[in-house]
């Protein structure tokens, strides 16, 4: 649960929010869609922290664009707003905005890139804002058509309403996909019904069967009846399979690669032109929605595409965009870093039983401090060292085990072993290479 908090904003805390950004009087530093005051998302910060909800600036900031776009949309037509609980904070963003546009008449600087007049009607003002080049976009089609459907760019705190259409497809069975499909499922908005899993084997196939997900031998059969098809085989089985769909993916397929190793240019050489290619790399938690994956998106892939990704792999655990350059380090940290983790937690647990502890208890104990190690670091936003610094107490059991450690070189090896399982996925990925050919249509 504490992981979903990181991604959702529940009612309850998005309404402090707006409470705390009411008493900062945010609307006297309001110039149409810009904040003039930055200051302000820092002290609303800190008394949001106060009162237990600990969001960053930028998350703080994030959030109140959704609002402010929402607003927007909510003023021209109910029905376009993407924010599915914006009715709730309606009438304290018209207070906002009114009382905004009451102090900047009296002002006198009533002026900003758009101005409601009336429900209607939008004037767009051609001054240069913070706002980003996708809302600026957003504002220009408010001048260039008497109706409006604005989208407001998502990010984890504000996944954006599946299409319930959406079909959803997996070639390969593994624990990736099994552990992807689940958290997919767990949203609720894609049914069971939408989601479809091919494997030349059925020994996997229980399992998702199990979800409500139908199962096929045949990967062709899957692209034809799928939207978004994640590729989640073994590296060197890729080409094999990209040429085996390649005639029947068209341009309105999103091919998502869970391969280590295989690059972009790899994947999009094997496939038509115009194809729509994301990189995701997971790791093994996703099987029990406490993943960190990261992703990147193709040539052809739009900001879109990458936050409906987003939005699907949301419970599956922490979810990134990054350049491609980061995924083979990413490969690395987090994809093998879970048996590095592993490798440790068996030692720790060996310790105890050398000590003479039973074998049963040391190794559940083992996981427990791991999990509770790894929770602690991850809410607590402090740096490990601090965490590891606390722990210590001059002349303590700790500090002597530590020394320990460093002695055997724990430090040096892990980063080591990162380095070591980030060269073997570049390896991989210039291995796939030379056998990706254009195919064009």
């Amino acid at each position: 649960m504490a992981a979903m908090k990181k991604y959702f904003w529940d009612s309850e805390e998005t309404e402090y929010m707006l409470k705390v950004l009411r008493e900062l009087d945010i609307a006297k530093h309001l110039d149409g869609r810009k904040v003039r005051n930055l200051k302000l998302f820092k002290v609303a910060e800190k008394r949001m922290k106060q009162a237990g909800y600990h969001r960053s600036i930028d998350q703080i900031r994030h959030r109140w664009k959704v609002l402010k776009t929402s607003y927007y949309s909510w003023n021209n037509n109910q029905q376009t707003v993407k924010l599915t609980r914006f009715p709730q904070y309606a009438t304290t963003m018209q207070s906002i905005m009114d009382e905004s546009e009451t102090w900047s008449r009296s002002h006198g600087t009533n002026s900003g890139p758009v101005r409601i007049r009336n429900r209607h009607k939008f004037i767009v003002h051609d001054e240069e804002t913070e706002d980003s080049e996708e809302e600026a976009t957003a504002a220009q089609s408010l001048h260039d058509h008497s109706t409006v459907d604005v989208i407001i760019k998502t990010d984890p705190e504000t996944p954006p309403e599946m299409d319930s259409n959406l079909r959803i497809g997996f070639i390969g069975a593994g624990n990736m996909a099994y552990g992807i499909a689940k958290g997919v499922l767990q949203s609720g908005d894609v049914p069971p019904t939408n989601v479809k899993v091919s494997a030349p084997s059925a020994r996997n196939f229980g399992r998702f069967q199990e979800l409500g997900v139908a199962v096929t031998h045949s990967n062709a059969e899957l692209v034809s009846s799928c939207d978004l098809v994640f590729v989640a085989v073994k590296p060197h089985l890729v080409t094999s399979i990209l040429s085996e769909i390649t005639d029947h993916v068209t341009p309105k397929h999103i091919i998502v690669s869970v391969a280590a190793g295989v690059t972009l240019a790899t994947l999009q050489g094997l496939l038509p032109f115009d194809t729509v290619v994301l990189r995701l790399m997971p790791n093994l938690p996703c099987l029990v929605q406490q993943g960190a994956l990261l992703f990147s998106r193709g040539t052809r892939a739009r900001q879109e595409d990458g936050d409906l990704l987003r939005s699907l792999l949301q419970h599956c655990g922490l979810v990134e965009e990054g350049p491609e350059a980061w995924i083979d380090i990413h490969t690395g940290l987090s994809g093998s870093g879970v048996a590095f983790v592993y490798l440790f937690a068996e030692a720790l647990a060996e310790g105890a039983v050398k000590m003479g502890m039973p074998s049963a208890l040391a190794h559940s104990i083992a996981a427990q401090t791991v999990l509770g190690a790894g929770q602690l670091l991850r809410d607590s936003g402090k740096h490990p060292a601090q965490l590891r610094s606390e722990v210590c107490t001059p002349g303590g059991t700790t500090i002597f085990g530590l020394h320990a450690m460093e002695q055997g070189g724990v430090r040096a090896a892990t980063m080591t072993a990162v380095e070591t399982a980030t060269e073997r996925a570049r390896e991989l990925g210039r291995k796939s290479a030379p056998t990706a050919t254009e195919n064009r249509k």
